[in-house]
């Protein structure tokens, strides 16, 4: 019997590399290796920095490109932060212990850099910040610790693009984040995986939100992956915060991927929504969501559906937690194929059999994602037409 709760891959952390030779930093990101390039224009970071407010780029251990454009926006490598400010030390493992799981004890014991990125009270950054965890060395286990701190009444929009380079086929990430959202802020966090094909990834992140801010989350793996495992959780611990969960999923052969959210609203009137869609052509999907409620009057929400193409596993697992009366909280899951009547639908118009299945995964695939800038929503949505190709 197929058990969710112990069929990832037993990841062993000591299998992998943790010493790397550092890389040389870059004034200029148009100065970076093309290949090296072309595959962060793939995850959305932009080497031109074209209508980007900062950029963070870091390379097997070594930060090789941070710059802030903004005033009041603060970007830097975690441990320059650390020695700059003495008050993050009340931020730094205080939402992730680092004895949770061996992946995040690795990042307290053996750490290799990470973000901080920081807006002021009140600065509202209209262009997003990029940043970028790279991999290059083959076998290499990349520890990073992020923090991320939205100030009172400030906004900013994050976009993290992870991958390895061309030449790698083995290789561990391990990311712990602590975000921290403040009084009235509000964050975007946009992520773009494009892994190797026998890559582990390994993120741990929990996310605070203080009265009237404002988390929209956004993931997206549209490439073979080795495995994945995350599972997000956020606290609503203010009256009126909202979080909002998005997600897009495609496993391919080989791939296995266990993702979700968790939200456990604390405060009146929180709210919280959980969306995901996923994909499998081959590969094992476990698309989690769980809404904790423990105010009266909260409303959560939580939307699961999946697709197989061919073969593959899909299994969605929706929960819902309730431990005061009066709370609000629904759920709604569907895993299956195609409806061979919306094929014919469309054949009966003109298409062919390809060209009909091809539309309705295109069309599955592109859900509308909050908060995405105009040049990064057209180059998913190249993305996914190119997906659902290799698909077919």
């Amino acid at each position: 019997m197929y058990d969710i709760d112990t069929d990832i891959k037993d990841i062993d952390p000591a299998g992998f590399e943790t010493d790397a030779a550092d890389h040389d930093y870059l004034t200029e990101l148009t100065r970076m290796e093309p290949a090296d390039a072309s595959r962060l224009l793939d995850v959305g970071v932009d080497t031109q920095e074209n209508a980007r407010a900062g950029s963070f780029i870091q390379k097997d251990r070594s930060v090789i490109h941070c710059k802030s454009h903004r005033d009041g926006l603060e970007i830097m490598g975690i441990s320059q932060a650390a020695a700059r400010y003495e008050w993050l030390r009340d931020y730094i493992w205080k939402s992730v212990n680092p004895d949770t799981d061996k992946f995040t004890a690795q990042v307290k014991e053996i750490p290799h850099e990470g973000y901080f990125i920081r807006t002021l009270p009140g600065v509202k950054i209209a262009q997003p910040v990029q940043s970028c965890l790279y991999i290059a060395k083959e076998g290499f286990s990349q520890n990073v610790h992020n923090i991320v701190v939205a100030e009172e009444d400030s906004e900013i929009h994050i976009i993290t693009g992870c991958a390895t380079a061309p030449h790698l086929t083995k290789g561990l990430h391990v990311g712990v984040s602590e975000f921290y959202v403040k009084k009235g802020a509000r964050l975007t966090f946009t992520m773009i995986h494009e892994w190797g094909e026998k890559v582990s990834v390994r993120p741990r992140t929990v996310t605070h939100v203080e009265a009237g801010g404002i988390l929209v989350s956004n993931y997206i793996s549209l490439k073979p992956v080795g495995n994945l495992q995350m599972f997000p959780t956020t606290y609503l611990d203010g009256e009126n915060a909202v979080a909002r969960f998005n997600s897009v999923l495609v496993a391919a052969k080989g791939s296995h991927l266990d993702v979700g959210s968790r939200v456990i609203l604390n405060a009146p009137n929180t709210r919280a929504e959980i969306i995901s869609r996923g994909i499998t052509s081959g590969g094992t999907i476990i698309a989690r969501g769980d809404l904790v409620g423990n105010y009266p009057g909260i409303k959560a929400h939580l939307e699961c559906k999946g697709l197989i193409l061919n073969e593959g596993l899909m299994h969605a697992v929706p929960e819902l937690r309730a431990t005061v009366p009066g709370v609000e909280m629904s759920h709604e899951a569907a895993v299956g194929k195609i409806d061979r009547r919306e094929i014919e639908y469309l054949m009966a118009r003109g298409l062919d059999e390809d060209e009909a299945v091809s539309t309705i995964v295109r069309g599955f695939l592109n859900v509308d994602i909050e908060g995405l800038p105009p040049s990064l929503k057209a180059k998913l949505d190249t993305a996914v037409s190119e997906t659902q190709k290799d698909m077919m």
